[in-house]
């Protein structure tokens, strides 16, 4: 185990407020990399909406492709905030402090970017708005309020507004530290955010409950989200391969694998940038692969049922996706390359102590799983629309656009770049957690203490 470190709440201020104060080397080269990426990608879209979709690589019958699959991708990464941040703050599970906000800012920005995608897919994104949202019931216009693709938005939302809130209440004691060693406009902006917060002992009561409340709240929307969109793809009529009832649960479990692997991601480059060593463990890395083990084998076993009830049909159409999926190039290799990137390779190095304790290993499996989850979106979506039901002349194919491959890029760049910059305005680990689990930790290790050594663990 990784030797803890004592520390006062003086070094402790210091340590989680140095992201704030001071920039790392390269830092904000950095930043501009990833801001010209971002740009880059707002330019492309803009030159898509002047010319049109058929820059892109979208046909007729792929009318959905790398936009839509980013779309989904994003949704499943957002749901490790309510994983690591709500179901583990109701089971009182220690290890997670170090953890929670990197997933709670990651659920907001993966948010963001996500709703982006069918802005950006519809080519025309002024005219969304109609078909998403009805403003005039009078003459009976609004196209058909029981499709799911109304649903997502007010899912979406809702889901957005609550994390906003989850983010915002747990912040509200670190800017009020931040308040009380700032000046001039970074004061007053503190000021105004922190609420009047003064420590006491009410006040900590107070944001106690309301932070149990809204994970307990947030639990249903973080089940409906994925949910919603998983009926995007089972309720469409003309393609075999999303006729499935086991959707919902395997979309859910599939976001919770993603997004807890980002999330672990996401911490150890934040460990590595802000020297944040006695804080992100390896103990903790430790947990949440142990964590990934059990989500990603269960993500397996909706996997294969999915297949399965995909073949015991033993339909004609079913059957020649599924040969289309598993045999005929490119689909063929990226099945394979997605199965081994998402389980094959990732799971069984955790099965080792060492690797779940290093670093470098447990960075290039976490990312190794989201390349797998990704491709994982990208062909549910796309073998199944190239074969939809009909004449066989309407098969089509589907190759992504330089425009596309821009524009999808630019998306990872701008959520890595916003988790940057809030770190510049905010601490990414909160501040008294990290005080209350040094505390705790003390009283354990003098619990340990008064055992007989006889008794003790190992």
């Amino acid at each position: 185990m990784q030797e803890r470190v004592k520390l006062t709440d003086a070094e402790i201020n210091r340590d989680l407020l140095r992201s704030t104060v001071e920039s790392p080397r390269g830092y904000w080269i950095i930043i501009g990399a990833l801001a010209f990426v971002v740009l880059c990608g707002v330019v492309s879209a803009g030159f898509m909406f002047n010319r049109g979709l058929g820059l892109t690589g979208l046909n007729r019958p792929v009318m959905w492709g790398f936009f839509i699959t980013n779309f989904v991708f994003w949704i499943g990464i957002s749901h490790a905030g309510v994983m690591l941040s709500a179901i583990l703050r109701l089971t009182q599970a220690e290890w997670r402090r170090p953890a929670t906000r990197a997933a709670e800012i990651l659920t907001l920005f993966s948010l963001m970017t996500a709703m982006l995608m069918p802005l950006i897919h519809a080519g025309r994104p002024w005219r969304v708005f109609y078909w998403v949202f009805p403003y005039d019931w009078a003459r009976g216009i609004f196209p058909n309020i029981r499709t799911p693709l109304v649903w997502d938005p007010a899912a979406v939302f809702t889901y957005l507004t609550s994390t906003i809130l989850f983010v915002y209440i747990a912040l509200i004691p670190d800017i009020a530290v931040l308040r009380d060693r700032t000046t001039g406009v970074r004061h007053a902006i503190y000021s105004v955010l922190s609420l009047g917060w003064r420590g006491t002992s009410r006040q900590w009561r107070l944001q106690l409950i309301a932070g149990i409340l809204l994970s307990a709240i947030i639990l249903p929307i973080f089940v409906s989200v994925h949910s919603i969109v998983s009926w995007d793809f089972g309720m469409a009529i003309a393609v075999e391969a999303w006729h499935s009832t086991i959707f919902a649960p395997y979309f859910v479990i599939g976001a919770v694998h993603s997004g807890v692997s980002g999330v672990v991601t996401v911490m150890i480059l934040l460990r590595y940038m802000f020297r944040w060593e006695n804080y992100i463990r390896l103990e903790h890395l430790d947990a949440l692969a142990k964590l990934l083990i059990v989500v990603a084998t269960t993500w397996l076993f909706f996997f294969m049922l999915e297949f399965v009830f995909g073949l015991y049909a033993r339909e004609a159409p079913e059957l020649a996706l599924r040969e289309l999926q598993t045999s005929q190039m490119p689909w063929a290799g990226l099945a394979i390359t997605f199965l081994i990137t998402a389980y094959l390779f990732p799971v069984p190095m955790w099965m080792f102590r060492n690797v779940r304790r290093s670093v470098k290993w447990m960075l290039i499996t976490t990312i190794s799983v989201n390349i797998g989850m990704w491709l994982e979106r990208f062909l549910i979506i796309v073998p199944s629309l190239a074969r939809k039901q009909g004449f066989t002349f309407t098969w089509g194919t589907y190759a992504p656009s330089p425009i596309e491959i821009i524009i999808v890029t630019a998306s990872f760049c701008m959520v890595l770049m916003l988790v940057l910059l809030f770190a510049k305005a905010f601490p990414l680990i909160p501040i008294a957690d990290a005080k209350e689990a040094m505390i705790l930790e003390d009283y354990i290790q003098i619990g340990k203490k008064r055992v007989p050594a006889v008794m003790r663990e190992e």
